[in-house]
């Protein structure tokens, strides 16, 4: 996780994960040096989507609202490293749909959630992905990136494709 974080030059959240971040790693008093989750996340510049959130306690933190495509793309447009987004399922489901992701970076933890929010919606449009990257830990967890690449081709499956392949 330190080296994802470390490749941060900005934070974009949607306001919950916002609050739920500053609330922890904003509250920090001391951060320990040999933290760089805590290290990124209290030195570089965050962004908050969000029309609802007026005044932000975490220092460096700027309000985005209004035309948000705009702004995010002009973010991104900026020089330098990576603009990341960690957690959010509301925001990263619009970022998907309007199609301001770049890389997504899944963490697939070695249990079974028979609950919760889904990350990809139910429907809407299928969106293909190239893997560029995939790594697991000492414990088990997979870490996966993938750039979008637009919609998928499909073929239709026919007895003689089926029939080659056994």
């Amino acid at each position: 996780m330190g080296k994802i974080y470390a490749r941060a030059d900005a934070f974009l959240f949607g306001r919950w994960t916002y609050e739920v971040f500053a609330g922890s790693w904003g509250a920090v008093k001391e951060i320990p040096r040999d933290n760089p989750v805590a290290l990124a996340l209290n030195a570089r510049p965050k962004y908050v989507a969000s029309n609802t959130l007026r005044n932000p306690k975490w220092a460096n933190t700027t309000v985005l609202s209004g035309d948000l495509v705009t702004a995010i793309r002009d973010l991104k447009a900026k020089p330098g490293g990576e603009l990341q987004v960690h957690g959010g399922t509301t925001l990263i489901r619009w970022l998907l749909d309007n199609d301001l992701v770049d890389e997504i970076n899944l963490f697939t933890y070695p249990l079974i959630l028979r609950q919760g929010m889904r990350l990809f919606r139910e429907t809407g449009p299928d969106k293909a992905l190239e893997l560029v990257a995939s790594r697991s830990t000492a414990g088990g967890v997979i870490i996966q990136a993938y750039r979008p690449t637009g919609r998928p081709q499909y073929r239709t499956a026919t007895m003689e494709s089926t029939e080659a392949k056994k």
